[in-house]
């Protein structure tokens, strides 16, 4: 049974402060990252999962304003710290977090914890490995952001949005501007209609470009 009391015991935290359509949002993110990296691996398993994202933001942002439709189910995929779903979840989407990290889960579960006090909420929160997927549901949503970062996951991912994604259903990602996200979508093209905009994210300091991509099957 997860508690927040047991989850500061085993976490350093910081606060991250977030405001969507003019609601406000906390989330705990890990204080320091060195417990979270492999040494001997650092490049290629980096824990992506600890920041927040300018393109979950956006995601967030944009899941935050669709008509809510009750009987429509989002699936996400690589949730990291759960700032796509549980803000999907507090605009009244109906949404199942999914992520494989275990550190992840945790934190996932505390930010739906803290956001999302009322154990009726419409958020689902679940253990989910691209190359095995076990589940057998079919979403009308799936929806992620910055997951497409390695080209070996392109085919467990098609492979998954085939299994989980309904007839008629639409798969949404907000990927940062880069060489495999690119190579990506030129690859789905095949298999799906893809409409991309670009979204950008400015603050004082900087400008972060994403692209936000809607597909839907051919």
């Amino acid at each position: 049974m997860f508690s927040l009391e047991s989850f500061y015991k085993k976490y350093e935290t910081d606060v991250s402060r977030l405001e969507i359509k003019g609601h406000s949002f906390k989330f705990v993110v890990p204080k320091d990252l060195d417990r979270f990296i492999d040494d001997q691996n650092v490049f290629n398993e980096f824990p992506l999962w600890t920041k927040v994202w300018e393109a979950s933001i956006i995601l967030a942002d944009y899941l935050a304003g669709i008509a809510v439709e009750p009987s429509k189910r989002f699936l996400e995929i690589g949730s990291g710290l759960g700032i796509v779903g549980i803000i999907a979840s507090y605009f009244g989407h109906r949404v199942t977090m999914t992520e494989y990290n275990s550190d992840a889960m945790h934190f996932a579960r505390a930010n739906a914890r803290i956001n999302q006090p009322s154990p009726d909420s419409n958020l689902k929160i679940m253990e989910l490995d691209w190359n095995r997927p076990q589940m057998d549901e079919l979403l009308d949503y799936i929806v992620g952001s910055e997951v497409i970062y390695k080209k070996q996951d392109y085919q467990s991912i098609l492979r998954l949005f085939r299994k989980h994604l309904k007839p008629g259903g639409e798969i949404i990602l907000a990927e940062g501007i880069r060489k495999t996200s690119i190579e990506f979508f030129k690859q789905m093209e095949q298999y799906f209609h893809i409409r991309a905009h670009k979204k950008t994210l400015r603050s004082k300091q900087k400008e972060i470009r994403v692209l936000l991509c809607k597909m839907r099957y051919k």
